[in-house]
């Protein structure tokens, strides 16, 4: 007897092959219905694939959930009658993905509800529905270009790299809102950023869509299995050597601090709400001066029975002066008073232009000030938010912005490292302004740390501080430079330049970081020297390897 046996005597599939079979007929199952679907279930169907896609973000850092999401935008892409219906797919896909990972941008119109409530909705689905152009343009290019590249791992490599063009593009197009690129997911990964130094952030995001993608070849049928089960091995095992080549370059890092600098970071935790209100504002500013007053403190997690050193430098956050400082002579004396001797206390504040000049201007400024009282320094913030400290089209559009003042504020005249006493060269940057990728320094002038002060006071207790949190710390990896963070409300943190947290203060909490400032490492990384070139050459190699992927019958 031969037993069990197959047709003209074969031996039966072994089970691992009937389990594949079975899931890939399972995928072609959900790719058939997942195409099929029209109308507002469609548009409702990438909606919900793009929200999921928001769940990999900070804080929650669900990365696996990209899979899903992108395996479903890939099908939706695939199975598009036209290039019109293939934009709209990734322009809902997009929309959820915006609405969802931004909604915290209508925790700024409570400061105020009773003027800006109502429009929390039309400001969230707004700013969705623009910035969903951008993987609207991602699948109709990836739909266009279907008669060039084949079906299955070439295409999805393709798509990976229109993904992060228009990504890219994002960053600065009509000012720019690089908020929450793909990247950013493994922010929760010291090892993973690390490759940010050697091709950004956008580089990161660029291996990341293609190994989230890459599942969707799983549902194809006829010749090519195994290629496609190497292809999505391949691009998994990129994640894994980004990750090892990460954990190889922190086990040689360079840990060293800067001699002589003790940095006292000041979180006041004041209430936006509460902020600008006349009866309160000098309180605001007696209470930073009470915490930067206080003993010096041990760094975070260290008991010591000896006395800590004393600060050198304080630092405050983003307005965190509720005045014009600069000619205020009485509330910079009582800065000097406590600012440490031959050192500086940082402050946010606005600035005006002086009571001569007949055009009134101002700016949202961080001043240097000295322990006689004398701001030795200033630095005028560059890039403003939109609607948020300017409105663009004023002329038309007939409200103010959200920020306290009716006059819009004035851009400054460009990024500059300061020279401030007992201090190395700082960039410094307001808010948002460290967001941007490859546009935080002077490349003329490479400052040797990073200072970010800003105010997420206007977002609460949501994920928008953690995810501008997460792009500070990119950006240190980035540029190869230590970063210091004061935030108002939280969170506050001192990075290192390898993006690893030395010293943070919670959101929401008031205290004060005492904390050495961090070295920069010899040399500079090779995103710093050379920026976006470096992306350039990864989206070139892999359109390339896309166009040539061996081609099989069916994704």
């Amino acid at each position: 007897m031969t037993g069990e046996s197959g047709r003209n005597g074969a031996a039966p599939p072994a089970d691992s092959s009937v389990a594949a079979t079975g899931l890939a007929a399972l995928l072609i199952r959900l790719e058939r219905r997942l195409g099929a679907t029209r109308g507002w279930r469609r548009a409702g169907l990438a909606a919900v694939l793009g929200a999921l896609a928001a769940a990999a973000l900070p804080p929650a850092h669900v990365v696996i959930a990209l899979v899903p999401a992108f395996v479903g935008l890939i099908w939706l892409i695939e199975s598009a009658p036209s290039r019109r219906r293939a934009f709209a797919d990734g322009w809902w896909f997009g929309f959820g993905h915006f609405a969802a990972g931004l909604y915290w941008v209508g925790s700024s119109m409570l400061v105020q509800p009773e003027l800006y409530a109502w429009l929390i909705p039309f400001a969230v689905s707004g700013l969705a529905a623009v910035v969903a152009f951008v993987p609207a343009a991602a699948a109709v290019a990836t739909r266009a270009l279907a008669g060039v590249v084949p079906r299955g791992a070439g295409r999805i490599l393709v798509f990976a790299a229109l993904w992060t063009v228009f990504e890219w593009v994002r960053g600065w197009i009509f000012t720019g809102f690089p908020w929450n690129l793909l990247g950013t997911v493994w922010s929760f990964s010291d090892a993973m950023i690390q490759a940010s130094a050697l091709f950004g952030v956008y580089g990161l995001g660029l291996l990341t869509a293609a190994a989230a993608a890459m599942p969707a070849v799983f549902a194809g049928d006829g010749d090519g299995s195994r290629t496609r089960a190497l292809s999505v091995l391949a691009a998994y095992a990129v994640l894994a050597a980004v990750w090892g080549g990460g954990n190889l370059r922190l086990m040689n890092a360079v840990d060293a601090t800067v001699p002589g600098v003790r940095l006292r970071l000041v979180q006041g935790n004041i209430e936006q709400a509460l902020k600008w209100k006349p009866e309160l504002r000098q309180g605001h500013v007696d209470k930073q001066l009470r915490l930067s007053a206080l003993p010096p403190r041990p760094a975070a997690g260290k008991a010591t029975d000896t006395t800590p050193p004393a600060p050198t430098h304080v630092i405050w956050s983003e307005t965190a002066v509720p005045f014009f400082l600069g000619r205020d002579r009485r509330r910079l004396a009582m800065i000097g008073a406590v600012t440490p001797p031959g050192g500086v206390t940082i402050v946010g504040a606005p600035r005006t232009t002086p009571k001569r000049e007949a055009t009134f201007r101002v700016w949202n400024s961080l001043l240097a000030v000295d322990d006689r009282g004398r701001v030795v320094d200033a630095y005028d913030k560059v890039h403003l938010v939109p609607f948020g400290e300017y409105v663009p089209f004023g002329r038309f559009l007939r409200f103010t912005k959200l920020t306290a003042g009716r006059t819009d504020f004035s851009p400054g005249n460009g990024f500059r490292s300061l020279r401030l006493p007992g201090l190395p060269a700082v960039s410094p940057l307001i808010c948002y302004e460290v967001i941007f990728p490859g546009q935080v320094v002077d490349p003329l002038d490479r400052p040797e740390w990073l200072l970010n002060i800003t105010n997420d006071g206007w977002f609460g207790h949501t994920s928008g501080p953690y995810q501008h949190l997460a792009a500070a710390r990119i950006r240190a990896v980035e540029e190869g430079l230590p970063l210091v963070r004061v935030a108002n409300t939280g969170v506050s943190a001192v990075v290192d330049a390898y993006g690893r947290t030395v010293a943070s203060l919670g959101l929401g909490a008031t205290g004060v970081i005492d904390s050495a400032l961090p070295g920069r490492p010899h040399g500079v990384t090779l995103y710093g020297r050379l920026g976006d070139w470096t992306l350039l050459f990864l989206v070139l190699a892999m359109v390339g390897a896309g166009i040539f992927f061996p081609r099989s019958r069916r994704i």
